[in-house]
C-alpha cells in the first residue's frame, strides 16, 4: 500500500509529506526523444534522490533506436550533467539509480520489442520479489498512441481494469486529438484496451506549484473568496507568453497553431482553475466535475474565423533583445504560405450567476519580449467620490496577480497615501515568493505529476470530458478558419506583444493589458 498516499491529494500530493507509491517500474516510450532528456529524465531522477520512490523501483527506456542498457545510462547520465535542483550529483546516489535502469528497443507498430519488453518486465518482478505495478509514460508523436496502446493489449501488458494492486496505469502527453472528433476516436481506441480510471492525461501546467495554489488561494482564505464573483471582479487576464519561436517543431507547429498548441489545453486548463465553483470535496472527481461546468459554460462563439473577440496574428521577422530573428513563414518546416496562428487573443463569457458579465481576457504568443504566465483578478474600481476627485490622482483598482512562470508567487496591488501633508495616492505591490519564502525553488512540474500518477491520484491530470468540452468550445472557429485559410490572420513583429488588434481588443472596453512582474530573486 502506498504510504500516506493521500496526504496531498488536494493539491496533487506533496514532496514534504514523503508520499511514497507502491513498487512499480515506469517503462517511457519515446526514451531517446527530447523530452525525456529534457524533461523526464531530471523528474524521474529528482523523484529518486528526494527518496519519493519505492523500494524497490525500475525504470526501462523505450524506442526505436538501438542501445545497450549502459548507452541509455550515459544519455541519463549527460541529460542531468547540470545536477537536479542546482545540486551536484551524488555519486552513490546515481550508482544505485543507474543499477535500476533498462532499455529495450524495438517498432511502435510490430510485436518484437514488445515481447522483449514484457521479458524484462517479468525478469524485473522475479527479481524485486514485488507485486508488477507498471506506469507507462507515452513521451511519443501522437501519431504512435494507439499503435503502442494496439501492442501494450496484444503483449498482455495492459491488463483492462488494472487499476488496484498490481496496477497498469498509462500516462498521455498532448495534444489530445485535432479536434473534437479525433479526440473522441483518440479516446475510444485507448478506452479499448484502459478504463479511464488507467488514464493520465498530462498538462505540465497543471504540476506548477502555483496553479496548484489556485485552489488553495481561494478556498482556504476567507479574504478572497467571497469576492471572487461578478459582484466584485471586474474582469480577468490570463497571459501565456514565449519568448522562443517554434525551434524544431516547425513541422508540428504548422499543423497546429496557438488555438490547438496552448489555448485548447494549457488557457482553459487555467481558466477552469480560476472560474470554478468550491468543490464539494478535495478529490479528483470532485475538482474535474467542477472545470467540466466551467467549460461547459463557455459562451459560444460564433462560426467565424475571425468572430467579434477574437484575434489571430502571425510572428515576422524581428529584432528582440538586439538578435534578429525570422518570421515565423521562414522557419524550417513551416510552409512559406502558412496561415498558422502563433499569437491569439480572446474574449471570453462564463454563462453562470458566479461570472455574469464578466470578461476574461486571454492571449497566448510566441516570440514575445518576456517569457511569463500570469494570471490577473482585476477587481473593480471604488466610487470615485472621494478620491477621484484629488487633483493628485485617483485610487486604482485592485489586482491579484499569479505568477505561473517564472519567478513562481502571488503578488497583490492595492492603494496607499505616500507620505507627506498632501493626500497623493500611488499603488504598492506586496509580493509572495515561493523562493524567498520557502528557501529555493518549487518541485518541477514533472516530478509532482509522475508521483501522483504513481500514486493513482488523478487530480491534476485531465479527464476526458474535459478535453471534449474544450475541442466543443473551439471546433466553430477552427472549422471556420479551416475553411477560409487567410481570412483575419494579422502579423506583429517578433519581440513585441501582438498585434494593435489585441489591444484594441481591451481598449474597447476601457481596459489595458497588464502584467503584475517581479524581478527575479
Amino acid at each position: 500500500m502506498a504510504i500516506e498516499a493521500k496526504a496531498g491529494a488536494a493539491v496533487g500530493g506533496n514532496h514534504d509529506h514523503k508520499v511514497i507509491p507502491e513498487p512499480f517500474t515506469l517503462v517511457i516510450f519515446g526514451a531517446s526523444g527530447d523530452l525525456t532528456a529534457r524533461k523526464l529524465m531530471p523528474a524521474v531522477y529528482g523523484l529518486f534522490e528526494a527518496g519519493l520512490l519505492p523500494a524497490p523501483f525500475s525504470l526501462i527506456g523505450f524506442a526505436r533506436t538501438e542501445k545497450s542498457d549502459d548507452e541509455f545510462r550515459r544519455d541519463i547520465r549527460d541529460a542531468l550533467a547540470n545536477g537536479v535542483h542546482g545540486r551536484p550529483l551524488d555519486e552513490a546516489t546515481w550508482a544505485a539509480f543507474a543499477a535500476r535502469v533498462a532499455y529495450v528497443s524495438g517498432d511502435y507498430n510490430g510485436p518484437a520489442g514488445f515481447e522483449a519488453l514484457k521479458k524484462r518486465l517479468d525478469e524485473i518482478a522475479a527479481r524485486d520479489q514485488a507485486p508488477p505495478n507498471r506506469l507507462f509514460y507515452m513521451a511519443t508523436p501522437p501519431n504512435v498512441f494507439v499503435p503502442i496502446t494496439k501492442q501494450l493489449q496484444a503483449s498482455g501488458l495492459s491488463p483492462r481494469g488494472a487499476d488496484k494492486t498490481p496496477w497498469v496505469r498509462i500516462i498521455i502527453e498532448k495534444p489530445f486529438g485535432r479536434d473534437l472528433a479525433s479526440s473522441q476516436a483518440l479516446d475510444a481506441d485507448i478506452g479499448a484496451v484502459f478504463r479511464e480510471s488507467q488514464v493520465f492525461r498530462i498538462d505540465h501546467y497543471l504540476g506548477k506549484e502555483t496553479v496548484q495554489n489556485i485552489l488553495v488561494l481561494r478556498f482556504a482564505n476567507s479574504i478572497f473568496e467571497p469576492l471572487w464573483n461578478q459582484k466584485f471582479v471586474d474582469h480577468v487576464q490570463i497571459t501565456v507568453a514565449e519568448t522562443v519561436g517554434v525551434e524544431r517543431r516547425g513541422p508540428y507547429y504548422d499543423q497546429s497553431g496557438a488555438l490547438r498548441d496552448i489555448v485548447q489545453n494549457h488557457m482553459l486548463q487555467l481558466l477552469g482553475l480560476v472560474a470554478m465553483e468550491p468543490p464539494v470535496a478535495l478529490d479528483a472527481g470532485a475538482i474535474r466535475d467542477e472545470k467540466v461546468k466551467v467549460l461547459r459554460s463557455l459562451r459560444p462563439i460564433a462560426a467565424q474565423c475571425m468572430p467579434e473577440g477574437l484575434v489571430r496574428a502571425q510572428y515576422v521577422a524581428g529584432d528582440p533583445a538586439g538578435h534578429a530573428v525570422p518570421g515565423y513563414r521562414q522557419e524550417p518546416g513551416v510552409a512559406p504560405d502558412s496561415s498558422t496562428e502563433t499569437f491569439v487573443a480572446m474574449k471570453l463569457f462564463i454563462d453562470n450567476w458566479r461570472w455574469a458579465g464578466v470578461p476574461f481576457y486571454v492571449r497566448t504568443g510566441k516570440r514575445m519580449p518576456v517569457r511569463i504566465t500570469e494570471i490577473s483578478i482585476h477587481f473593480r474600481d471604488v466610487p470615485r467620490i472621494l478620491f477621484g476627485a484629488l487633483a493628485a490622482g485617483r485610487a486604482e483598482p485592485n489586482i491579484l496577480a499569479l505568477r505561473i512562470q517564472p519567478n513562481e508567487g502571488i503578488s497583490l496591488r492595492f492603494q496607499t497615501k505616500v507620505p507627506g501633508c498632501a493626500v497623493h495616492i500611488e499603488p504598492f505591490q506586496m509580493d509572495f515568493g515561493y523562493y524567498d519564502a520557502f528557501g529555493g525553488e518549487p518541485p518541477e512540474a514533472y516530478e509532482r505529476l509522475i508521483l501522483d500518477a504513481a500514486l493513482g491520484d488523478a487530480t491534476l491530470f485531465i479527464r476526458r470530458d474535459e478535453v471534449a468540452a474544450a475541442w466543443t468550445f473551439l471546433e466553430p472557429i477552427l472549422g471556420a478558419c479551416a475553411a477560409t485559410p487567410p481570412r483575419g490572420l494579422t502579423t506583429y513583429a517578433a519581440g513585441t506583444w501582438g498585434p494593435k488588434e489585441a489591444d484594441d481588443l481591451l481598449a474597447a472596453d476601457g481596459r489595458r493589458w497588464m502584467l503584475v512582474r517581479r524581478p527575479k530573486h
